[in-house]
């Protein structure tokens, strides 16, 4: 696992942010910082909470608070469990604590052609499947994660192989946002995974990040 502060600013509240696969700091490096030290976290080849514990060592904060979207659902329940959390609050949008299953997840046969048929053509694909909008499209293409294809397709197939291994992981989240246009996670299968009345549901396609208001929604401001 890697991390970047996307804003570092001494604020008495800090967000870490666990972004989904494919990610690096490009991506958000120009969304607006409101009154939060932000701390972005990304490639899950090793799953590992070393680097995070050493970015935040140093720092002293009021609250700190989780946001774990799409795969960094599963790494962050992974990680932690309900009585060891270092968060002040939880919450998780467009993604489950069972990523890799027909029901409450991406669908295991998708997840595997991923794999199987990794290339530039078909990244791309999935970096514009994220998108209801194209100005929002061309926004994320024009940033998008500098990383090599040999890179994510190891940080994917581990989190294949991980998911194997450990199915489901623990719901350490006070809130579970559905994303209900969502291209990559159904929305279905988000909400047959949080369970009835257990959920709320926001019509923002997998990546919602640049709408004006989702960072206010996930914060409750």
């Amino acid at each position: 696992m890697k991390t970047c502060w996307l804003n570092r600013q001494g604020h008495a509240l800090c967000i870490v942010f666990m972004a989904g696969w494919g990610m690096g700091p490009e991506p958000f490096a120009h969304i607006p910082p409101g009154q939060h030290d932000l701390l972005l976290v990304y490639d899950y080849r090793e799953i590992e909470c070393r680097s995070l514990e050493k970015s935040l060592s140093d720092n002293t904060y009021h609250r700190i608070l989780l946001l774990a979207w799409s795969m960094g659902v599963w790494v962050a329940g992974t990680l932690w469990n309900p009585g060891s959390l270092p968060f002040d609050d939880a919450t998780a949008i467009g993604g489950t604590c069972s990523p890799v299953d027909d029901k409450s997840g991406i669908p295991p046969d998708i997840f595997d052609s991923m794999i199987n048929d990794f290339t530039e053509t078909s990244l791309q694909d999935f970096y514009t499947a994220m998108f209801t909008s194209p100005p929002e499209t061309e926004r994320f293409m024009a940033n998008r994660p500098d990383r090599p294809l040999s890179e994510l397709k190891r940080e994917l197939v581990n989190l294949r192989n991980s998911c194997t291994q450990r199915a489901t992981a623990a719901d350490i989240f006070k809130r579970h946002i559905v994303t209900g246009r969502d291209r990559i996670f159904p929305a279905r299968n988000q909400i047959r995974a949080w369970g009835k009345n257990n959920y709320e549901v926001f019509s923002w396609s997998h990546f919602p990040f640049y709408d004006k208001n989702c960072w206010l929604k996930l914060l409750n401001l």
